[in-house]
């Protein structure tokens, strides 16, 4: 009896196919990985970091002040605060990255934690701010977003700013709690913002493709 025919698929046997683990979304990781270490070494110095580096409140201009502008997005209180926000900041930033570029991404992300600086100085000059709640809801936004550039707003954006962002509001007036409502709403604003700016001008579309 004559040997049938070999069939090949194109995609390799098993023995030559190699599983490896890809760093898809560099921005996003590294900003993931660096904030688990803030977290760490806040519990090994009694959260002297935590209160120094990675919060921002209303002080003296400082080196430490500078850092603080970006670096209060690094810092969480605990595990819990960690977890809620890096869930959906990995999931959000990877796809974000790949449509608007590492570059640009870091970009709105610093931009967002300053804006969100300059606000909590100014308005909540007793408290201090720490979290990447701001940055995730920044990317809530303009995620849904992405699809601006083929004309008009989408429903679907229309409809995340109203649940997301109507709730925030609604929760700033009515809810006693620990969570800066304020922060949310405005990386909110920020990510309508990019979502509208990256949409209609063309230098910031070519220099996406760029990234």
């Amino acid at each position: 009896m004559s040997d049938l025919p070999s069939i090949s698929t194109g995609t390799g046997t098993p023995s030559t196919r190699k599983f490896r683990i890809r760093y898809n979304a560099p921005v996003t990781l590294t900003f993931a990985i660096v904030s688990l270490a803030v977290l760490g070494l806040g519990y090994i110095t009694n959260g002297w970091t935590t209160e120094n580096l990675f919060s921002v409140y209303r002080s003296k201009f400082s080196f430490f002040w500078v850092i603080r502008l970006f670096g209060h997005t690094l810092g969480h209180a605990n595990m819990s605060h960690f977890f809620s926000n890096m869930t959906l900041f990995l999931l959000l930033g990877p796809v974000l990255e790949e449509k608007y570029g590492s570059k640009n991404l870091l970009e709105m992300i610093g931009i967002s934690a300053v804006v969100a600086s300059i606000f909590q100085m100014i308005f909540f000059s007793n408290t201090m701010l720490l979290g990447a709640s701001g940055i995730v809801f920044m990317m809530i936004i303009l995620t849904s977003a992405v699809n601006m550039e083929q004309g008009g707003i989408p429903l679907s954006m229309i409809l995340v700013i109203l649940i997301y962002l109507g709730s925030e509001i609604w929760d700033a007036f009515t809810v006693n709690d620990n969570i800066s409502h304020l922060t949310h709403i405005l990386g909110g604003i920020c990510g309508a913002v990019f979502g509208f700016l990256y949409a209609k001008d063309p230098k910031l579309k070519d220099s996406m493709t760029g990234a």
